[in-house]
């Protein structure tokens, strides 16, 4: 049985935790790894080791920091197909899922190549007589990066690129349900030349997340999860004196107008709201069908009945199983929930059984098709994470803003139409951080940040882009002066000193 083991100065640590946590394959559950837990005193040689590398990695010039990353990225690509294959053993993503999820990471990386640039500060003359004033851009410290299941590719390379590019260290701290593919990135980060401590990686559950954000060498700490976690964590980093960022859960909308084009608009439904098993954050879990736009909920529910998910080698599965058994039995509970609350069940995708030989007992479960759906039911008020799509109804554009408005979160949001007063009347009212005009998913590349709203993100800055840069950095301000008459009136031309 594979040991995921810890990467601690540049080594490859077996923990002495006699606590290890078992890696599944979803499909059907069968262990392919032991995750050993990384003890207290393994986290602070960790914690120690990036401290001691920061002194080193913050001198290092920006450009050559910056190819690093050049390096790393080449290597990513290299690597792209391992790397996804290892990620479909370890989730359940289909093939092309997979290779998704490590590409928009390696996107990532290479806006982290163009660091020098984005590190320059400000300069501005003769702010008064004889003075300038002009600002650096410098690391902060050591940083740490918890993340989730759902993008063991992505979402690593959404954090420790641009941290370690900036000149800071990193610890991360990987989900726990699928560590191998974070640990596969850490490789290849090494390999890239990337100096011993700067990038260290932990493993754990609650008691290494605390412990972590205790410490008070860690200067900043980005996570992504659910809301509750996310809550916690910026709780107990801020309350250390941490920067946070920490990005949570959703309830996506998608508005459709009756003006839009019928066809692109069940197409894309079907894969934002079932794509990867409706595991993402910036899932459309909520259809908002505007006027005569309901009479397209039947033709919606016959595309996504003929979607069925499947083993992440097969060409024609639509997506993979859920991460874990407890998560199935959460959406089936919720799914069972919205029915005795009286929403309409278009299609049933709970009993769905995986006709493979070896893979019956996977965590399945098909695409699921509400209607008649109210704001009081609890399938719409929580985020169900799974293959359920909610439909809703309304008269007006004016009612649709209301409602996604009223919602408590704010991750992402989209509308159809072919109105383009339509479009701007709703990117300009809605109060939601990622915007889609007639794009489902709209997760900006990362030149832009990736900016959720309200109940979707704790802090002030977010993930990648611009924004990154100024989350993992510190501003100094000079103010300078110099004194005319300390010019030398003239050459010196003898040997004393004047």
């Amino acid at each position: 049985m594979q040991l995921v083991p810890s990467l601690i100065n540049g080594e490859l640590i077996a923990s002495s935790s006699s606590s290890n946590i078992p890696v599944t394959n979803p499909a059907n559950n069968e262990v392919i790894a032991e995750l050993a837990c990384t003890t207290e005193a393994e986290l602070s040689l960790a914690v120690a080791s990036a401290k001691a590398a920061f002194e080193e990695w913050k001198e290092v010039p920006a450009s050559e920091r910056a190819r690093v990353m050049m390096r790393y990225q080449q290597l990513l690509k290299e690597h792209h197909d391992e790397i996804a294959t290892i990620l479909s053993s370890e989730t359940g993503k289909t093939f092309a899922d997979a290779k998704g999820d490590v590409w928009r990471g390696i996107e990532v990386v290479e806006q982290a190549m163009n660091i020098p640039s984005m590190m320059m500060g400000e300069t501005a003359e003769n702010v008064a007589r004889g003075i300038d004033t002009y600002s650096y851009i410098q690391p902060l410290g050591v940083c740490l990066g918890i993340t989730p299941f759902n993008f063991p590719a992505m979402i690593p390379l959404w954090m420790f690129p641009m941290a370690i590019a900036c000149g800071n260290t990193f610890i991360l701290k990987p989900s726990e349900q699928d560590p191998l593919t974070p640990m596969k990135l850490a490789e290849l980060f090494t390999q890239a030349g990337a100096p011993e401590g700067v990038l260290n990686v932990v493993h754990g559950g609650k008691d290494q997340v605390n412990a972590l954000l205790k410490d008070p060498d860690i200067r900043a700490v980005s996570f992504v999860g659910s809301v509750p976690v996310g809550q916690h964590i910026y709780k107990t980093a801020t309350d250390n004196m941490k920067r946070a960022q920490c990005f949570a859960g959703a309830k996506n909308h998608s508005v459709i107008m009756p003006d839009s084009n019928k066809q692109q608009v069940i197409n894309n439904l079907v894969g934002a709201s079932v794509g990867a098993a409706g595991q993402r954050c910036m899932a459309i879990s909520v259809a908002v069908f505007v006027g005569e736009s309901k009479e397209w909920i039947g033709e919606l529910t016959e595309l996504l009945r003929a979607v069925k998910p499947g083993l992440w080698n097969d060409e024609s599965a639509g997506f993979g199983p859920l991460i874990s058994p407890q998560a199935k039995q959460k959406v089936l509970s919720l799914i069972q929930q919205g029915k005795d609350e009286g929403a309409t069940c278009l299609f049933d995708g709970s009993d769905f059984i995986l006709d493979e030989e070896g893979y019956q007992h996977g965590n399945w479960v098909g695409p699921t098709v509400f209607a008649d759906v109210s704001e009081d039911m609890v399938i719409y008020q929580e985020e169900i994470f799974g293959p359920v799509l909610c439909c809703m109804t309304v008269d007006t554009l004016e009612e649709a803003i209301a409602l996604v408005n009223r919602n408590p979160y704010g991750n992402g949001t989209s509308i159809f139409t072919a109105s383009g007063a339509a479009a701007r009347k709703y990117q300009h009212e809605i109060e939601v951080g990622q915007v889609g005009i007639n794009v489902p998913i709209p997760v900006p590349l990362p030149f832009f940040s990736f900016t959720g709203w309200k109940n979707s993100f704790y802090g002030d800055l977010h993930a990648y882009g611009k924004q990154a840069v100024r989350f993992y950095t510190e501003t100094k301000t000079v103010t300078a002066r110099w004194f005319e008459d300390d010019i030398p009136s003239g050459p010196n031309m003898t040997i004393s000193l004047k």
